[in-house]
């Protein structure tokens, strides 16, 4: 494979608006001088990029009161206070506070961006100005500015060179592609003089003029993307959404009540604080402390599971995804090249055979090198394909360290227009050997021989080699040939970039970014639960191909290639993105161009990435997991969810998490609005009924927050049922709750509703007082609320079916709920600050006989469903 990687900008120009001198406001060989570069500082700024700032607390805590329910509260908190109801003013402010309390904690905590992209240009640089060469904060850097460069460096801001040597720069945090792309100058060089702020040298000297600084850099222009776009997550629109519904609802409702009960006789008070009463029972104050507690839960399970949440709603969110667009390079592939197959003696092996011919063309790579050797722990560094075929040769001893270190006695380093490299070495027989390796065409052009099997020297067979490389690139591999000859003793030890004749062909080496280990499972899995991964890439699309095949990512059309979507409209790039999984030659526009159109048709889309190049769309999908060890700064504060491992199957543990996250939240939110629809039908139909209020304010407040507020919270605990990846995502349109959970909320809330008013009126006619119908059908509710707790854990499981210590924090939250109901009915200080009176023990058997009747109804409408969903699969069948 020889097609260099797409660069970050198509034209391989710096961004628009960024300076373009013609050159140096002095010679190129002094420099600026000191005068110029102030001038140019005042009026380019610093060599710095911007980040965002972070809300300020009092911005955030506004925010918590910006509700439709929490507007109603705060009303109905007002008019308390104007009665002088001073317990239900405290108990209704007590709930503003909590809820905003959590809901600051939650935002501080993840509001906080860091300025990531700073730490990707380099803090120091050499630049040579008024004549001399100087080491200077990177921060410092104007245009036209002359900077040197050498292997190890990162490039400090985009440059246009006038000066290389032997140049390749790794560009892999902007494009995807993990080989390093060679640079150079001059007319011919095409885009290739241009070096963007953030890549690092792996090879090579150079000299560049600064182009472009700050913001005005490729690294500007992508730091604009990452900070220039907004999103919420499908869980904090459908909140939103419910939210509003309930507001409108509870606002109709009460306007109603305030009037009927002004009709019907009631004096304004009485009216006022009916209204009040039914507001506050229809909101379901618990539900945001719930959905929080639902979510830290599952940032806690996930944590345990190597992924770090950044944002709580995005637990939910990995539960809905459709499609996860996935880079390729450090995400699904290692991001390190290895050496995958060679073909020697004219059959192919792996490269641990330590059969000779395999030894031999990978000692002849090793030593065509520029591989740097750590004299202390014998580590290697510099170009990926050069430590590759290092690595590969010194692990079966086909060469070792101190030779692969040792200094050449003439050597011709890469360059693209040779497209090979060239090395001299004495061997252990005092003979000197010259060794090449580059472009198959190159070496084949030069060579006359080939070694055979058995190690014999062959007569060069053009069209096996011809036909084997062939066979390697369809398989996605990055073919490099190797070829050696023998200098005669009276030969000097010269190597020129004319110099290749009369070499022996030793093979064939083939390199691949490999897959991470256990990635196939992972996508497979993702398949079976209906989440389509598509991959995205910088790379050359016959190698994207081949490494989607091997990780079993389907595709029934060709590659989508960067510079085709630049020519498609949004329409037919989404039908081409329902066709194909593979999107090659990608630039971070691009990218960022095909989540919004899979969003934009439906699709939850989470994206996964290491580099720079990701950060935009990990910004604007609804869902951004970063890799937490190889991952670049940006990457990390980019995203909502970063895996610690680095490992693509997290995602899959963490969609199933997900999945369970959303599934407690639909449980607590079921138990809580059943009882949102009890309460105030029960209030309504007594208000018509000519009896004083069924329950006053801070009753009903006491049955949300501590009676209801246990259980609601303990629900959020409740463990997967197992089943959750056989499921289909859910629709990104759908609610909250489907459409079998919202009947059963009105058929069970209507019961409790009803059970709890037939109490109350009864024991009204039986000539008990006011206070002890109050008690006895709070206490009621409160057995209601018992049974309809363990009715909650499963959407169609039956209760009997359900393990009851499965979780053990909602079976002690609902005796305790009980428990505590008949504390506050017995002791002196809670009938009087709720207005409860002592009830006897046949009234307590009783309310829990009626509490007993919701799971009947409850269990027949699950057995109802069950029974319809196996006639469907009958009827399918």
């Amino acid at each position: 494979m020889t097609d260099e990687p797409r660069r970050p900008d198509a034209a391989g120009s710096p961004s628009p608006g960024a300076p373009r001198p013609e050159g140096p406001g002095d010679d190129a060989g002094r420099g600026l001088s000191g005068l110029e570069v102030e001038r140019r500082r005042e009026e380019y700024g610093p060599n710095v990029l911007g980040a965002a700032r972070p809300a300020s607390w009092w911005r955030i805590l506004l925010r918590q009161f910006v509700s439709p329910l929490i507007f109603l509260l705060l009303l109905s908190a007002v008019v308390t206070a104007v009665l002088q109801r001073w317990v239900d003013t405290v108990s209704i402010l007590l709930v503003l506070v909590v809820n905003a309390a959590i809901g600051f904690w939650q935002e501080r905590r993840a509001a906080h961006e860091v300025a990531a992209l700073r730490s990707l240009t380099a803090p120091r640089c050499r630049v040579r100005r008024d004549g001399a060469v100087t080491e200077i904060d990177a921060e410092g850097l104007v245009p036209d500015d002359v900077v040197l460069l050498e292997s190890g460096d990162r490039v400090p801001a985009d440059l246009r060179l006038v000066a290389a040597r032997g140049l390749r720069v790794d560009e892999s945090m902007l494009t995807g592609e993990s080989i390093a792309v060679s640079k150079a100058v001059g007319r011919e060089a095409g885009d290739r003089d241009l070096l963007f702020g953030g890549t690092l040298v792996t090879t090579g000297r150079a000299t560049g003029v600064v182009v472009a600084t700050g913001a005005n850099t490729q690294l500007g222009e992508i730091d604009a993307l990452v900070h220039g776009v907004e999103t919420r997550t499908p869980l904090e629109a459908i909140v939103a959404r419910l939210e509003r519904r309930i507001g409108w609802a509870v606002g109709f409702i009460g306007v109603f009540v305030l009037l009927a009960g002004l009709v019907v006789g009631l004096t304004a008070g009485d009216a006022f604080l009916t209204a009040i009463a039914l507001a506050v029972a229809t909101i379901p104050e618990g539900l945001p402390v719930a959905l929080t507690v639902a979510m830290s839960i599952g940032v806690t399970r996930m944590a345990r599971r190597h992924a770090v949440v950044r944002s709580l709603p995005a637990v939910e969110t990995l539960g809905s995804t459709t499609v996860i667009a996935s880079d390729k390079t450090g995400t699904i592939t290692e991001n390190r090249l290895t050496v995958e197959e060679v073909w020697a003696g004219g059959a192919s092996h792996p490269p641990a055979d330590r059969d000779p011919s395999v030894r031999a063309a990978l000692a002849a790579g090793a030593r065509a090198n520029e591989v740097r050797v750590d004299p202390a722990g014998g580590g290697l560094s510099g170009d990926a394909v050069d430590v590759a075929i290092a690595r590969a040769a010194t692990a079966i001893d086909a060469i070792g360290v101190r030779e692969l270190g040792a200094r050449p006695l003439a050597e011709v380093p890469y360059e693209p227009e040779l497209r090979s490299s060239q090395a001299i070495h004495g061997v252990g027989d005092g003979s000197r050997v010259h060794s090449v390796k580059g472009a198959p065409s190159a070496v084949l052009e030069a060579a006359v021989t080939m070694l055979g099997p058995d190690g014999v020297v062959v007569p060069l067979d053009r069209a096996a080699v011809e036909r084997a490389e062939h066979e390697m690139a369809d398989r996605g591999l990055r073919v490099i040939a190797t070829a050696s000859r023998v200098l005669r003793p009276d030969e000097p030890a010269t190597a020129a970039p004319d110099g290749l004749r009369g070499l022996t062909l030793l093979g064939l080496v083939g390199l691949l970014d490999p897959p991470r280990a256990g990635v196939a499972e992972a996508i497979r899995r993702c398949r079976e639960a209906g989440i389509a991964v598509k991959m995205v890439t910088g790379d050359h699309p016959r190698t994207a191909t081949a490494i989607a095949r091997r990780v079993g990512i389907p595709s029934s059309g060709p590659p989508l290639t960067g510079a085709e979507l630049h020519e498609i409209s949004d329409a037919e790039a989404a039908a081409r993105l329902r066709q194909t999984a593979v999107i090659a030659r990608a630039a971070p526009q691009d990218k960022l161009r095909i989540v919004s159109v899979l969003q934009e048709h439906g699709e939850t889309v989470a994206v996964t990435g290491d580099g720079v190049n990701d950060a935009p769309a990990l910004r604007v999908a609804s869902l951004g997991v970063a890799m937490g060890r190889s991952g670049t700064d940006v990457a990390r504060e980019s995203a909502d969810i970063v895996l610690t491992d680095d490992d693509f199957v997290t995602i899959v543990d963490a969609v199933e998490q997900g999945r369970v996250t959303f599934g407690a939240i639909r449980k607590v939110a079921f138990f809580l609005l059943a009882n949102s629809v009890a309460a105030p039908l029960a209030v309504m139909l007594n208000l018509f009924t000519d009896t004083p209020l069924l329950f006053l304010p801070v009753q009903v407040l006491w049955f949300n927050l501590v009676l209801n507020g246990l259980q609601d919270i303990a629900l959020a605990f409740e463990p997967g049922e197992g089943d959750e990846l056989e499921a289909a995502p859910r629709r990104r349109d759908a609610g909250l709750l489907s459409r079998d959970v919202l009947v059963r909320i009105a058929v069970t809330g209507a019961w409790m509703g009803i059970c709890v008013l037939v109490m109350f009126h009864l024991a009204l006619d039986s000539g008990r007082s006011l206070e002890h119908a109050r008690t006895l059908a709070m206490t009621v509710f409160a057995f209601l609320n018992f049974f309809q707790a363990g009715t909650a854990r499963s959407e169609r499981r039956s209760v009997f079916a359900l393990r009851p210590w499965a979780n053990p924090l909602l079976l002690g939250a609902a005796v305790l709920a009980v428990v505590l109901q008949a504390v506050a009915v017995s002791v002196p200080i809670g009938q009087e600050l709720l207005g409860f009176v002592s009830l006897t023990l046949t009234e307590w058997v009783v309310a829990l006989l009626v509490g007993s009747t919701v799971l009947v109804v409850a269990e027949a409408d699950k057995w109802l469903r069950r029974r319809r969903g196996r006639a469907s699969v009958r009827a399918a069948a």
